[in-house]
């Protein structure tokens, strides 16, 4: 670890992050705050899920159910504890409530922390239930609180009861981080001010995610130099199934209008077995067997490699903020195929950049993808425009305003 300068102890809460059984949820939020735990202390709180009899349901009926997680863990010199929380799985009227249970399983963590002397902030990521347990735990234990908004702050709008906890988190943060413009208006019409929210958006290692030779990484893979490959990607599996579904069901006017057509998934582990099950279903009945394959979970280390073996990427998610995979892709060169939605539209702001279908049209993405089949792209300009997305003014932009918080927070 870097050395750490003095500055006030950040306690980070995120319902989603990393460990050793699942590596891969909230991939971003461990980058972007172990950035950030280089120049200030940094702790991780990532409360987990859990439903009584659960170890039944794995025995009995699933066994990817909820799959365990440690109690504590040290990543990279970080302290990170994952303490449970009760949450009813189903509905959305069942899920009003973990909020605050969140904010009671996380409680004892925080509460140690700051009476040691290791607390000053709370930085929560997502609006519900992170964010708003995380205002809860701010004015229990008496520290100030940040919201950094993900594109899953957007869920819940369906439902007024939700929209009244997502105004009471918003107006109960000391500041709120961005990841996209559109996600800083949500904040604002839901209440939040104007001078205590604003756009800090996550980056991409450059450095490790750049083009390799095309030809070598086809090789690699076993695929010919003039087959047209698409490539999609979820590590930190922010996509979900119907996001998948999406891509799976473009594919067969797609193939005919490129036989040879290749489609690359990665972000499928064996923690996920029963979503693969059901996307193999899938493409069984599409007569896709010769079309997708499947890389289950890589290494990181070989993504560079893998992504420059594709013509094409595709996000056929609807989310709001631009996952790991997208960024990583764009900074081996490839272009986007995405929906228009949220910051798709400001990373993807120009022609030579990709394309972008309406929101909720898939036979728009179907021609989004053609066109970008189609297409002879300058893969170095877009390595250079995703080279602006690079962590370190983020990274400071965040200490400085973790360090403002907490002194207008003393009074100083």
């Amino acid at each position: 670890m870097a050395e750490i300068s003095k500055g006030p102890h950040i306690g980070v809460l995120s319902s989603r992050f990393p460990s050793s059984l699942q590596p891969n949820p909230g991939l971003l939020v461990r980058e972007r705050m172990f950035r950030v735990a280089r120049r200030l202390p940094l702790y991780v709180v990532s409360p987990t899920p859990w439903v009584p009899l659960e170890n039944w349901i794995r025995q009995n009926l699933n066994p990817a159910f909820r799959p365990s997680m440690p109690e504590y863990e040290e990543q990279q010199g970080i302290p990170v504890w994952f303490p449970r929380f009760m949450t009813v799985p189903g509905p959305d009227v069942l899920r009003r409530l973990d909020g605050w249970s969140m904010a009671r399983g996380a409680y004892p963590r925080f509460a140690a922390l700051c009476s040691a002397g290791r607390l000053d902030l709370i930085d929560a990521h997502g609006a519900y239930p992170d964010g708003y347990a995380g205002v809860l735990l701010g004015r229990r234990i008496g520290v100030p609180v940040t919201i950094t908004l993900h594109g899953g702050g957007l869920a819940g709008m369906h439902d007024p009861r939700q929209v009244l906890k997502l105004r009471e988190t918003f107006v109960g943060a000391a500041r709120i981080f961005a990841v996209s413009e559109t996600l800083r208006q949500f904040a604002l019409e839901l209440g939040a001010s104007e001078d205590r929210v604003e756009v800090v958006g996550n980056g991409v290692d450059a450095e490790r995610f750049r083009p390799r030779d095309r030809n070598a990484a086809r090789a690699a893979l076993g695929l010919s130099p003039d087959v047209p490959v698409l490539i999609t990607s979820s590590p930190d599996r922010s996509f979900g199934e119907r996001d998948y579904n999406r891509l799976i069901e473009a594919l067969p006017v797609l193939s005919k209008r490129w036989p040879k057509l290749v489609c690359l998934f990665i972000g499928l582990d064996s923690q996920e077995k029963n979503r693969r099950a059901k996307l193999e279903a899938l493409i069984a009945r599409f007569d896709l067997k010769e079309t997708v394959r499947f890389l289950d979970d890589p290494p990181r280390s070989e993504l560079p490699g893998i992504l420059s073996a594709a013509d094409v990427f595709v996000s056929a998610a609807y989310q709001a903020d631009p996952t790991a995979a997208l960024l990583e892709a764009m900074a081996c060169g490839l272009p986007v195929v995405a929906f228009d939605a949220g910051a798709n539209r400001e990373l993807v702001c120009r022609p030579e950049l990709g394309e972008l279908a309406p929101l909720g049209d898939p036979s728009a993405l179907k021609t989004a993808i053609d066109l970008a089949l189609s297409k002879k792209w300058d893969r170095m300009t877009i390595r250079r425009h995703c080279e602006t997305f690079n962590w370190d003014g983020r990274t400071n932009r965040l200490c400085r305003a973790f360090t403002e918080t907490v002194a207008e927070w003393r009074g100083g």
